[in-house]
Formats: structure tokens, sequence, C-alpha cells
């Protein structure tokens, strides 16, 4: 299973947003530098390429996939009949890493990924460990009994967070409403960029 195993702060400060949790207090302090030893001197105005590019791997490392993937969905959207850009975000926004963690059954998708690998989500009462599974509407995701122990797991289902109106969570079990629209997705992603990049 490919995943990014290298500095994850680095990769905030290079897409200038907090792509982990962790780094919004960190960014928030000390802006958004740029990594390397001339972050701070680096200021160039970026291409109409380079913005393109900017933000496919923005989009790319929010949802935690390499680029073979990312490739492989934008090929899938494509074919798609409507909005390319909104197709390949909902596929994002769809894959059963992400929905654990929409569902606030972790506190970040890297978290989420790791409890779907390790065997302790279960869809419709089966076990499912592929991060990238595509959830369908009307399914349900619930949280293996051995999971509900875990100290993580406990504070992230006691915490008040508002879910997106596209899903549903009584205590341990989530369930898909209907597919997400444009506004219920990542914001901070700018999808016709995403689509300009792919279409040059």
């Amino acid at each position: 299973m490919a995943r990014y195993t290298g500095p994850k702060r680095r990769l905030s400060r290079r897409e200038g947003i907090p792509l982990f949790s962790k780094d919004v207090e960190y960014l928030e302090r000390k802006g958004a530098i740029p990594p390397g030893q001339h972050g701070f001197s680096r200021k160039r105005r970026l291409s109409e390429y380079g913005l393109q590019l900017r933000e496919k791997q923005k989009a790319k490392r929010l949802y935690g996939i390499l680029e073979k993937q990312f490739a492989k969905y934008y090929k899938i959207a494509s074919k798609v009949k409507g909005a390319t850009g909104v197709t390949l975000l909902a596929l994002l926004e769809t894959r059963l890493d992400n929905i654990v963690y929409r569902l606030a059954f972790a506190s970040s998708r890297a978290s989420a990924r790791q409890y779907v690998g390790h065997g302790h989500i279960l869809v419709d009462g089966k076990k499912v460990q592929i991060p990238s599974y595509q959830v369908k509407p009307g399914q349900t995701i619930a949280l293996s009994s051995k999971l509900l122990d875990n100290t993580q797991v406990k504070k992230s289902l006691e915490e008040s967070k508002t879910l997106p109106e596209w899903l549903e969570r009584k205590a341990a079990v989530g369930k898909v409403l209907r597919s997400p629209e444009r506004e219920e997705m990542e914001e901070s992603v700018n999808e016709q960029m995403i689509v300009e990049y792919y279409s040059r």
C-alpha cells in the first residue's frame, strides 16, 4: 500500500494551508513559509501552469494519495457525464478513509486510513481493509467493537463536530445518505485548475 512517509509539515508549508490538523497552530504562528533554506526569500510569481500544478498537488496531499492513483481518479471522472472537476472531488470524498474522517471517527485522514488498513472499519457489517473503497449512498460505516475501546476514538466520538449533510451518524455507526454537493466538499481546492492541468 503506497503512501507518503516523509515530513508532513513540509507539505503544509509548501501548499500554504494546514493539510494535517497538527499544522493549524504552526501555520497561524509562523505563517506559510515555503520549506527549504530560501523559503523566506523565494517569492516568485507563479505561471499559470505553476498555479495549476500547485492546486493538483494540494488536492492530492489533502486526501493522502499518490500521483498515479490521483491521475486514475481524474481519468474516471473525465468519462462521467457532468462537470469533471466536481466528479473528481466527489470520488475523493466518497473514499472510505475520507468518510471515516468526515464522520469524526478519526481526527485526521491519516488516522482514518490506518483504522481501515488495520481492519477496524465495517461497511454494511463486513470488514473492509481498502482505504480507497468507494462508498455508495445507503451504505453504513461502523467501527469494530475492538476500536471502541481506543482512547483516541472515544475522544473523537465525544467531540461535537458538525457533519456534512450528506452523512449521518448515530454513536459509532454512520451512513452515506446521498452523493455530496460541491459546496459540501473540500472548499480549499479549485477543481477547475486541476481540470486545466490535466487538459494541457
